[in-house]
């Protein structure tokens, strides 16, 4: 069945109709009361017919396939990096890189707003860690991400569709980011 609500265009031919179907239940009720049940009983079967028949945008359109796989030649590398980290080794068959350094702040810092210096270093991280990782045909781009990493590497992966992660430093974070995720992950010294 069809929401008659999903549009604003639909709505007002699901409001006309229903003042219509009411109308002409309260003028068969105003001749004779058993007709206006019956015009009650028909208005409803038709409205609840005509929602059923209303055609579906879309419907008659072929699947959309989305192929998750990567292109040949192809290999996509997230790199999730606390504030600071000097430097990360990914592989030399990477071809594209991006970088997410989460502002981590502390739990007062996030609560009071007062996160800008931790966004800050993280975006100096991130800038720094990209030049560094710059090769010729590489793509790397750098990333502030949350103040909670599993939920930056989240969001890095809704957008870049990583083959691997790296993570730099952190063992329980890369054992964390793992449970989560089917992609590859590794750990950079």
């Amino acid at each position: 069945m069809r929401n008659p609500l999903r549009s604003e265009g639909e709505a007002f031919r699901f409001l006309i109709a229903v003042i219509v179907a009411a109308v002409v239940v309260v003028v068969a009720a105003y001749i004779n009361t058993w007709l206006g049940v019956a015009a009650a009983v028909l208005a409803i079967a038709g409205l609840v017919v005509w929602l059923r028949q209303e055609p579906i945008p879309g419907l008659a359109d072929p699947e959309h396939v989305v192929d998750p796989s990567t292109p040949g030649r192809t290999q996509r590398v997230l790199v999730v990096a606390p504030p600071g980290t000097p430097s990360v080794n990914v592989a030399p068959e990477a071809t594209e890189i991006v970088v997410v350094v989460p502002a981590l702040a502390s739990t007062t810092e996030a609560l009071t707003g007062a996160v800008d210096d931790r966004r800050a270093d993280a975006e100096q991280t991130a800038l720094s860690l990209s030049r560094r990782l710059s090769r010729p045909g590489i793509g790397v781009r750098g990333e502030v991400g949350a103040d909670d990493p599993l939920l930056a590497v989240d969001d890095a992966l809704r957008t870049f569709g990583a083959d691997a992660i790296v993570v730099a430093g952190d063992d329980d974070l890369a054992e964390q980011i793992r449970a989560r995720v089917t992609v590859p992950v590794t750990k950079s010294p």
